[in-house]
């Protein structure tokens, strides 16, 4: 079997990849900073996103609902979520950390923080 990295042949058990720590920690090290440049953009949406929500919601709320077209104005971006739940009645809470917006109709939204 040869490294993954550098083509060498690798002594040892036979599920090794690499062929010694330098090579294993150069593909690690090129892997991670594919990664952050690659999240990078999401992660940027996913902290502005929840910023509108909680701009809209204040520390007090729990929930409101909101026209569709005030969140578009804000530039909120309904792709971008970091989980989502179906409840007993079928509809989808689309989650962003603690914050969570359902449509609630066509035009409206429903956005409730997840209780503590």
């Amino acid at each position: 079997m040869t490294c993954k990295i550098c083509s060498a042949f690798i002594v040892g058990r036979k599920d090794k990849i690499f062929c010694s720590v330098k090579c294993k920690n150069y593909y690690h090290v090129n892997l991670r900073k594919v990664t952050a440049i690659e999240v990078k953009d999401i992660d940027a949406i996913l902290h502005r996103n929840r910023s509108i929500l909680l701009e809209i919601l204040g520390k007090r709320k729990t929930q409101v609902k909101k026209d569709r077209v005030f969140l578009e104005k804000k530039n909120f971006k309904f792709k971008y979520h970091t989980h989502l739940q179906v409840n007993s009645k079928g509809k989808t809470y689309y989650f962003i950390y603690d914050f969570a917006w359902m449509e609630f109709s066509t035009d409206e939204i429903l956005i409730v923080r997840r209780p503590k």
